[in-house]
């Protein structure tokens, strides 16, 4: 069955129009006879975007019940049952109910498309799971309901909604997102001017990065390389030198200039090593680090030749700008070539090259140019040919119109020439000039002349020595050619070992990140399209990619362009181009480091288990031990009331029956305080609390938190003006009871205070201060009184197990809340529980407008 397609209309904030988009579409397809349902829209009372409803299918939802309350959430088995062709479901990001088959409805989405259901869905920007960092710095609010990335980037359609922020904030105003007691609050917080236009740049660039990819897999697939300017991409060449840093600030400046222009840092490693400048290796990596804090990508890539390899880099990324520094080479040097600057610049195309001074230029590198003795490539082999073979013909014909020079100062004329051809074209060249050579002085210059002969045996000897001296002078310099080329070679590995090395440290400490750097930098370095690392399980079981990147990854080996066996059932693959023999040695070492990567991600993955089956037994083993002494008094006591109730030897008054009857219920009472604790920190420690986070008005919380106290031991000063947080009702009633009893059990005066409090930074929080005047806690000891199993001072034994502020604590986490201890002024301990305050409709879940 054919996956479904998933349409998502994107917003940067609630009531930009993206639920009213969803249903305009969806009436649109019914009306060319598409079979569409509104599997689960969210409306909120909005009058226009409910009259939108109208005309379509509306399936019933699923109605659940979590903690005494109803909800109603996408009913997907029917869904599945009614198979339509399109579905309607809002609010990709939303969180279900526990009870529901999947805990995000984008799980849900997944079942509908495996399923063959084509989806339309909504999703705000804030709630893309990599941009909750950077919301919550802009607005103050941390989002709670997110979707994963890659769920949206593997939509098949993502439509932008956007509106203006003023006209978003007129829109607000007018009654058309919010409820008219909300919009105040709302004007002058979330929906501040500054918010919504940071989250619209956040979109637009979301969005055109989105199409980026598009445009960039449309080029490949169609073998484009020509620059399309459709964002600017500003490349800058880097050759380890100290004028780099000049380059990347002046290439950022160009970048900034350009709204949404993205900066990349290239340096192209000479695959003979020999245009490394000594010291380069450091300064790249400093040189790196610089644009990498300027919100650059740096690149490494291999090229014999700097100038075509660095403008099919460009060319690769689309750049529309190349910026170089002027070249430190002085005049006289250019003999060697026009250089890079200049060839990438008559070579660029609709590429614009940008040529910086800086101090450096026309100062040299410190040494002559290297020559490239060792490029032993078609031209310099031509060149020694044409030395090796028609240079002894040249100089016979100039030594014969010159006379008087002598027998020895003809050969070792000769002899100069032959090491000349093994500088330039290698030991062929030179062996052959050799002969050619010892062939002339036979004929021209040793008697009797014009013949093969040789009269003398000394010539004979000398012609001899000649050409054995020619041919070992061309092996030996042949021979430290090659070893000065494998050593540069040698220099270049140790290099990208070293890039390898930087890239892999610079990932993610749980190791989530590092396969995809390192698949980044194969890439990069080898000048591949894509790159995979697969695995199985087994000889016979299919290949399956522990990690890819690029386009169009290979999912076999025999896919690709150039796999590197790594064991029997690892493989690193890579799809492009076929590499020379010689790159797969440096291929090898990093396909070992994946492996190794893979390796440390299953260990950490083992490890965090093992960490969490040894918590999970020292919970077990406090609790067993908390058993044996805390649940065996009430216990005891119980049995001992009944006992005396049941016997039959004793009449008991009314009054003894009642004062019995008070100790039995007093101990199921602490009985069931300290079961309710134990299994509330089992769920902790074993992560299965699932707050269900709603807008929650603590005048309905705080009495029930204190059924449980002695009347009169508790005063309480709680505003009915406080806004509304956002919590879990049954869980915070559970955390400020533990605290009002932990209160209690060391003050008879305990007081309840809860106020708004405004900090940089956090938005608007709610406070509650539960204030006593009893003994207090030392500062090095009020973390500590938090832990499970932990009671301060002298408590007694019957006092519980120590778990009341642990269970507290772990509740008020869950739900983005915090309790600290601090002194109360005048003697005592205060726990302030800090929860974050509804300054607007919570967004979070929330249906979008017309």
């Amino acid at each position: 069955m054919a996956r479904g397609r998933l349409r998502i209309y994107l917003g940067a904030a609630p009531g930009v129009g993206k639920t009213y988009a969803m249903l305009a579409e969806a009436h649109r397809r019914a009306e060319r006879g598409t079979d569409v349902v509104a599997a689960f829209v969210e409306d909120h009372g909005r009058r226009r975007t409910a009259e939108l409803t109208e005309g379509l299918e509306l399936l019933p939802r699923r109605e659940l019940t979590y903690r005494g309350a109803a909800f109603g959430e996408l009913d997907l088995d029917a869904v599945l049952r009614r198979r339509p062709a399109v579905a309607l479901v809002d609010e990709l990001a939303h969180t279900n109910v526990p009870g529901s088959r999947n805990a995000k409805r984008w799980q849900d989405v997944e079942e509908l498309l495996e399923a063959g259901i084509d989806v339309v869905s909504t999703v705000n920007i804030q709630h893309l799971e990599s941009l909750g960092d950077v919301v919550e710095g802009i607005t103050g609010v941390r989002q709670r309901e997110t979707v994963p990335d890659e769920v949206v980037r593997r939509a098949d359609q993502v439509e932008l909604v956007d509106m203006d922020p003023e006209a978003l904030r007129r829109r607000l105003a007018h009654g058309n997102v919010y409820a008219p007691e909300k919009v105040d609050a709302s004007l002058a917080n979330w929906f501040r001017p500054g918010n919504l236009t940071a989250l619209r740049e956040l979109a637009l660039l979301w969005t055109a990065d989105r199409v980026d990819e598009y445009l960039q897999r449309y080029r490949a697939e169609h073998g484009i390389e020509g620059t399309w300017q459709a964002r600017e991409r500003i490349v800058v060449g880097l050759t380890g030198g100290p004028e780099g840093a000049t380059l990347i600030r002046r290439a950022a400046r160009i970048a900034d200039r350009a709204s949404g222009g993205e900066l990349l840092a290239v340096h192209i490693a000479r695959s003979d090593g020999l245009s490394a400048p000594v010291g380069s290796s450091r300064t790249l990596i400093e040189q790196r680090a610089l644009v990498e804090s300027l919100g650059g990508s740096f690149h490494t890539v291999l090229g014999d030749d700097p100038a075509p390899a660095l403008l099919d880099f460009a060319r690769g990324v689309n750049a529309t700008q190349i910026v170089l520094g002027s070249s430190r080479r002085p005049a006289w040097q250019y003999v060697w070539g026009p250089g890079v600057g200049a060839t990438v610049t008559r070579d660029s195309g609709d590429i614009d090259v940008h040529t910086v001074t800086h101090e450096q230029a026309a100062r040299g590198r410190g040494t002559l140019p290297v020559r490239r003795v060792t490029d032993l490539g078609r031209t310099r082999t031509l060149l020694g040919w044409l030395i090796g073979v028609g240079g002894p013909p040249l100089l016979t014909l100039l030594l014969i119109h010159v006379d008087g020079l002598g027998l020895s100062t003809d050969m070792l004329l000769f002899l100069c020439l032959t090491v000349c051809a093994a500088l330039v074209g290698g030991l062929y060249p030179a062996v052959a000039s050799a002969l050619v050579a010892s062939s002339a002085l036979n004929y021209y210059f040793t008697p009797p002349i014009h013949t093969f002969t040789i009269s003398e045996p000394r010539n004979i000897l000398a012609v001899a020595i000649f050409t054995a001296v020619g041919i070992a002078v061309a092996s030996v310099v042949d021979l430290a050619a090659r070893r000065t080329q494998q050593a540069a070679l040698s220099q270049t590995e140790a290099q990208s070992l070293s890039a390898l090395a930087g890239t892999v440290l610079r990932g993610t400490p749980n190791g989530s990140g590092m396969l995809d750097a390192l698949l980044d930098q194969v890439r990069e370095t080898f000048q591949q399209e894509s790159a995979a690392l697969l695995e199985r399980s087994d000889d016979h079981s299919p290949w399956r990619p522990a990690a890819a990147r690029g386009t169009d990854p290979p999912q076999r080996p025999e896919d690709g362009d150039v796999d590197v066996p790594v064991g029997d059932h690892l493989a690193l693959v890579l799809r492009g181009r076929v590499l020379p023999a010689a790159d797969r040695r440096l291929l090898g070492a990093y396909a070992a480091q994946g492996a190794a990567l893979l390796e440390r991600r299953r260990l950490l993955g083992e490890a965090a288990a093992a960490r969490r089956e040894a918590e999970g037994n020292r919970i077990r083993t406090a609790l067993l031990a908390a058993v044996s002494h805390d649940l065996r008094t009430p216990l005891a006591g119980i049995k001992a009331n009944v006992s005396s109730l049941r016997a039959e030897d004793v009449e008991w008054s009314a009054e003894d029956e009642a004062e019995l009857l008070a100790g039995i219920e007093t101990g199921a009472d602490r009985l069931d305080h300290l079961i309710n604790n134990l299994l509330d920190m089992s769920r902790l420690q074993t992560g299965t609390v699932a707050p269900l986070v709603r807008d929650t008005d603590l005048d309905e919380v705080v009495p029930y938190a204190l059924g449980g106290v002695p009347p009169g031991a508790v005063r309480l000063d709680v505003p009915e003006s406080l806004p509304m947080v956002r919590a879990d009702g049954g869980l915070l009633e559970r955390a400020l009871a533990n605290l009002v009893e932990n209160a209690v059990k060391y003050s008879g005066d305990v007081l309840v205070r809860a106020s708004v409090l405004e900090r940089p930074g956090a938005g608007r929080r709610v406070e509650v201060r539960i204030v006593d005047r009893g003994p207090g806690v030392p500062v090095e000891a009020r973390e500590r009184i938090f832990a499970p199993f932990q009671r301060y001072g002298d408590a007694p034994r019957g006092a519980g197990v120590g778990l009341g502020l642990a269970v507290a604590r772990g509740f008020l986490e869950a739900m983005d809340g915090t309790v600290t201890a601090e002194d109360t002024p005048g003697g005592g301990l205060t726990m302030v529980v800090a929860l974050p305050a509804v300054d607007l409709d919570d967004i979070e879940g929330k249906a979008e407008p017309e």
